[in-house]
């Protein structure tokens, strides 16, 4: 739930649906007040804007997901910009001020906070060593005042889908990329037992030629991270970063039946399970709304655990 105004006006235009500030609170009381959510939501991001507002009977939306048994957490990052010097990859902002809005966001009820880089997969030459370091760097930086403000930080370098990449080039970069964050985060003395990883999968770009399968994916992603990621590390979260939403829970319960990571392997996903509700409630349909994103937190909180199959798309509400 962490989209910014612009991303959610973009989603709102695209299903015909008005962009105001109500519009956004109402589509965000519906997902924090959906019946039985904590059966397999555990934690939930919001935008600076969502975690200031109220439901309709007043309650402040991170009060009625702690009520729930979820905790509340906040995106922290203000957005990948252009990063100078280097055409084509981007740094995220937004270390300037940062204990501040930290101890704010404490105040508000925040007991986790999110803060995503991007790394651009473009030819032999992307990405740069420049930009692996500047977002590195960025998100350790994050993660230590996360720490001090007594807030989880959930990290999320994430490897971008776009191109027509190999997944043999994805491993490589997924894996550069890690190296270098772990790095960053020992050089900063964070204390990885209480930090989250968003990873992004091992993917061939959305526009390869003979797209590598779910077995393949499952199988070079967790291989990348036994072979990068510290064993005392709190856990593994993943984004869904463009895969549709059956495709996104196919990989996960893939991993999950593979076995043998040192970490719990769950999901972050926003559009992965969001997608048809939006078009549903575009529509009007709030009680379809509602089931088809139960459905989708079902599918996945069993993926979890590696026992999602097919069989449960089949009866689908949506």
């Amino acid at each position: 739930m962490d989209e910014s105004i612009e991303t959610c006006n973009k989603r709102f235009a695209a299903a015909g649906i008005p962009q105001t500030v109500e519009m956004r609170r109402s589509y965000r009381e519906l997902i924090v007040t959906t019946p039985g959510l904590n059966e397999s939501i555990g934690g939930a991001i919001l935008f600076d804007e969502t975690i200031r507002q109220q439901t309709n009977k007043g309650t402040p939306m991170a009060g009625v997901l702690k009520k729930a048994g979820i905790i509340p957490g906040i995106k922290l990052d203000l957005h990948a910009k252009p990063m100078a010097g280097f055409p084509g990859e981007k740094v995220t902002e937004g270390l300037d001020g940062l204990r501040e809005r930290f101890a704010e966001y404490a105040k508000m009820g925040a007991g986790f906070a999110k803060w995503r880089a991007v790394i651009t997969i473009g030819g032999d030459k992307l990405p740069s060593v420049a930009c692996y370091k500047a977002n590195a760097h960025g998100l350790a930086r994050y993660a230590a005042l996360a720490q001090e403000a007594g807030i989880v930080p959930v990290v999320e370098p994430e490897v971008l889908l776009d191109g027509n990449h190999s997944i043999e080039r994805c491993y490589a970069v997924t894996a550069d990329t890690l190296d270098v964050l772990f790095a960053a985060l020992k050089n900063q003395d964070v204390l990885l037992e209480g930090v989250i990883l968003k990873a992004s999968m091992v993917l061939s770009g959305k526009d390869a030629p003979n797209r590598a399968g779910v077995q393949e994916v499952a199988e070079q992603t967790l291989k990348c991270l036994k072979e990068h990621v510290p064993a005392n590390l709190g856990g593994v979260v993943f984004l869904s970063g463009g895969q549709s939403e059956e495709e996104a829970t196919a990989h996960l319960n893939a991993m999950n039946k593979l076995g043998g990571a040192p970490w719990p392997l769950t999901f972050s996903y926003s559009r992965a399970i969001q997608n048809p509700v939006l078009e549903i409630w575009a529509k009007g349909k709030k009680d379809e709304a509602l089931k088809a994103y139960i459905h989708r937190g079902q599918a996945n909180a069993l993926a979890a655990q590696g026992k999602w199959s097919e069989d449960f798309e089949k009866n689908r509400p949506y």
